[in-house]
């Protein structure tokens, strides 16, 4: 599958790059690695006239400390950065964790913590070539009017399958976001609107640029837990974030976090509620478990059926909350 015919942009600032956003809107996709946008555009997914090649910002990339401020992270730093990163891993182990686990060493070199962000939503009836869609009569989240998962609804239900973003929210982190009118911090949370088409709440003139780590989230246990068909390449089929922070043998705080099995990265609500000031036996990791896999709502959008997605959510969640317990 070819590539569309296009006119790449090389900016060297932000502000020139979201000077060529505001001026070409709709017609320009951004290109960070490129490991998402480029197969998509070969699928015909993303026909754009103009590629927005931003790789070459130097103030977006790197990994840097801020005395009693946490820790900014530029959205061009790849995700072998972050894996690689001996400060994240000691204070922020949870985001290395994931981001170790994003497809292969060859594409983390090439992949990007904004990109992963930012990934596009992912669907068995969306992640086909140009012909095979037509076949199907398209989709809702491209050229067509209908949901093939779940047919008479007017909501597109293709997933998100990011890994690093349920690290993110379990550190509460906040992202910035800048256009041409100046630049906005936002919490990550805030970012995702749960629908599958319109995922994001990011304008065509828009772009993310960094990403804050308070210090407030740091030194919290961290694990993170993957279901793929590989054990390399693959996106997430389900994915389980977790942070806790003890004091005396006893949780003082918990985040937990799902993903690629709802249009967005969710926190899951009311984990803090089932462990502060217990210690965590099988019960107590049972009960987050269930909790979990109310909260996932996996559909037909990948090979593998809903509902043993669902019960993965249920099995790692029990198995990272106890792995915590024992870090």
């Amino acid at each position: 599958m070819s590539l569309p015919e296009f006119k790449l942009l090389r900016p060297r600032t932000v502000d020139e790059a979201t000077g060529y956003l505001a001026k070409y809107a709709s017609n320009v996709r951004v290109l960070a690695g490129g490991t998402d946008l480029i197969p998509s555009m070969r699928q015909k997914l993303f026909e754009p006239r103009y590629v927005l090649d931003i790789r070459h910002i130097p103030e977006l990339k790197g990994i840097l400390r801020r005395i009693e401020a946490g820790v900014e992270i530029g959205a061009l730093t790849t995700l072998t950065a972050v894996e690689r990163s001996d400060f994240l891993r000691q204070h922020y182990p949870v985001l290395t964790e994931a981001a170790r686990t994003v497809a292969s060493p060859l594409l983390r070199n090439m992949g990007t913590i904004g990109g992963n962000i930012c990934l596009d939503t992912r669907c068995l009836w969306y992640n086909q070539s140009l012909t095979w869609r037509k076949g199907c009569g398209f989709c809702i989240k491209k050229d067509g009017d209908l949901c093939h998962v779940a047919p008479g609804g007017s909501k597109c239900w293709a997933v998100f399958s990011g890994d690093t973003p349920p690290a993110l929210l379990c550190l509460n982190a906040e992202i910035e976001i800048a256009s041409p009118a100046g630049r906005r911090r936002v919490p990550l949370r805030e970012f995702y609107t749960g629908l599958g088409d319109e995922y994001r709440k990011l304008n065509p003139n828009e772009l993310l640029t960094r990403v804050f780590l308070p210090e407030s989230s740091a030194d919290y246990i961290g694990i993170y837990r993957k279901l793929r068909v590989r054990g390399s390449i693959d996106y997430p089929l389900a994915g389980v974030a977790v942070v806790l922070k003890r004091s005396n043998g006893h949780v003082a705080d918990a985040q937990l976090a799902i993903t690629a099995v709802n249009p967005a990265p969710l926190l899951v609500k009311g984990v803090l509620r089932l462990l502060e000031g217990r210690p965590i036996d099988e019960s107590a990791a049972e009960a987050v478990g269930d909790l979990a896999a109310r909260t996932a709502k996996p559909l037909t959008t990948s090979a593998l059926t809903p509902e043993y997605r669902r019960e993965m959510i249920r099995v790692f969640t029990k198995r990272a909350v106890l792995a915590a317990a024992t870090n």
